[in-house]
């Protein structure tokens, strides 16, 4: 026990002393709070759009290259290590970071969303176009960009934890360019205090507006009241039940759920596939596939600076602050889980798999609300727009057996939830310690307390208090993205200088020239 006191080091006091006054003024000033966060986060994205979209960009071409060349046979760890998990474990565990609530969330709100209010101001809303820009829009923002930013975080990670066998603190990636080999030195510590405050921001947003979409559902299901009352409550059995898998350990609770969560998820997709319009679906997945790859480069480099607008802001630079934001809980979580595998191995199952069954999702879910407003005259985009929580169980109410899959996506979505604060919290200690494999108990316990306290609070305080904290975080992604260019700049030379290319041999001269 008192090895792991003195663990706890200036990270997480500095760390757990801002994030107490930030929850603090967001549920007692949650007005005051949303308009500061608004104001600065509206600056950043005004100001430095550009760069965010540009930083994505680099991000996945700079994975290409590494799994093209001769860097993609590198190994995550030793040459005779081997992966740690198998593979549908592996991709179980990518999702349970935090984005398999998320799509449960969005995989029917985003394109609904989108065919209300078109994404160009060219395509008429609530049309057979704008349901075609819909697709094609919602597959770009949970395809391989979005991955990209995991990606990159996850593989430097992994990188100086398991080949060159550093801690796996964000500092510690930057460490050969800044010159500071000690996690205690004050630009190092700045740096994961930074990473630390916007990952248990994140996580306690999303954990928060996760327990409001299983209100929701239940008040859709059984009728049970929409109010501060029921969230308090699902609030406290989440946090007892996350806590609970914490002190398990990776290789039990996250990868037991993790597993969970994947065949649940695949069950009810296939279900929805099955009992939705199936053509339809078939037809929309690969015409929004087309549109996806055919207009990659121009929907990954669009702004609005002669129409004006602010679509792209809210929507596409929004996706890319908040994945440049949670990347340092995302990749941290995916290099802990990514041992043995080599570079090429990690970008295929990282930047690949995710995102195409993300499509998949998508195209089931929301191909079928949008099959049911086009053809069956339902209004489930005019519902989506008044309550973005009730997207999928308005398109549940009709199909069959609605009853049992409302039940299912509610069991799903607190697994999910389960997971995400679980392997945050687990990220969390690990950042605020030593960045070690394996993070003290007393300390993990700590954070799952505080997320699940941070989280309450804000639940009283309002839906304000919970959207200003997670704008308040997505701020932090501005000095993320030179981190995350500088972190690619010092993995690119450490590979160059650890596989140099082969020697060019010169041909020999034949006799007589």
């Amino acid at each position: 026990m008192k090895k792991e006191k003195k663990s706890l080091g200036l990270v997480f006091y500095v760390s757990a002393a801002i994030i107490t006054v930030l929850v603090l003024i967001g549920a007692f000033l949650p007005a005051q709070f949303s308009a500061g966060a608004n104001a600065a986060f509206g600056f950043t994205t005004e100001s430095f759009g550009w760069l965010y979209l540009l930083a994505v960009f680099f991000f996945v071409l700079f994975l290409l290259f590494l799994a093209l060349t001769r860097y993609g046979r590198v190994r995550l760890g030793g040459d005779d290590d081997r992966p740690e998990y198998p593979f549908f474990t592996w991709i179980g565990m990518l999702f349970s970071a935090g984005f398999g609530v998320g799509l449960v969330f969005w995989g029917i709100a985003e394109p609904m969303s989108h065919f209300f209010t078109s994404p160009e101001a060219s395509t008429e809303p609530l049309t057979e176009q704008g349901a075609r820009l819909a697709m094609a829009y919602s597959f770009f923002h949970w395809g391989i960009s979005q991955w990209s930013v995991f990606a990159i975080v996850g593989l430097i990670i992994a990188y100086f934890q398991f080949r060159r066998k550093e801690n796996g603190l964000i500092s510690t990636s930057l460490s050969p360019l800044v010159k500071e080999r000690s996690y205690k030195k004050p630009l190092n510590q700045t740096i994961d205090i930074l990473a630390v405050i916007a990952t248990v921001m994140g996580v306690a947003t999303s954990v928060g507006l996760g327990v409001l979409q299983i209100n929701g559902g239940l008040n859709s299901v059984f009728d049970v009241p929409n109010n501060g009352a029921t969230q308090l409550i699902i609030m406290v059995v989440l946090t007892a039940l996350f806590i609970i898998s914490t002190t398990t350990g990776i290789d039990r609770g996250i990868k037991w759920l993790s597993n969970v969560n994947l065949g649940v998820a695949l069950l009810l997709m296939l279900f929805v596939f099955f009992a939705g319009p199936t053509v339809f679906i078939l037809e929309t997945f690969v015409l929004g596939l087309g549109d996806y790859i055919t207009n990659f480069v121009r929907y990954s480099l669009r702004l609005q600076p002669y129409q004006g607008g602010t679509w792209v802001n809210d929507w596409t630079i929004f996706y890319w602050a908040w994945a440049i934001a949670w990347s340092p809980f995302v990749g941290a979580f995916i290099a802990r889980v990514s041992k043995g595998r080599t570079i090429r191995e990690f970008i295929v199952g990282v930047l690949i798999v995710p995102p195409v069954i993300a499509i998949l999702w998508i195209a089931v879910f929301g191909g079928t609300a949008l099959h049911l407003d086009l053809f069956q005259g339902t209004n489930i985009a005019e519902a989506v727009n008044d309550d973005i929580t009730s997207a999928l169980f308005v398109t549940f109410n009709e199909l069959p057996l609605s009853l049992v899959l409302s039940i299912l996506a509610i069991s799903l979505i607190f697994t999910f939830l389960i997971t995400s604060a679980d392997s945050a919290t687990y990220i969390i200690s690990s950042m605020t310690t030593t960045g070690g494999l394996n993070p003290p108990l007393i300390v993990r316990i700590i954070w799952g307390v505080l997320i699940g306290a941070i989280t309450l609070v804000l639940l009283v305080a309002g839906e304000n208090g919970l959207e200003a904290l997670q704008t308040a975080s997505l701020v932090s992604a501005l000095p993320f993205t030179i981190i995350l260019i500088l972190m690619v700049y010092t993995l690119f030379r450490l590979l160059r200088k650890e596989f140099p290319a082969p020697p060019i041999r010169k041909a020999k001269k034949r006799s007589g020239e």
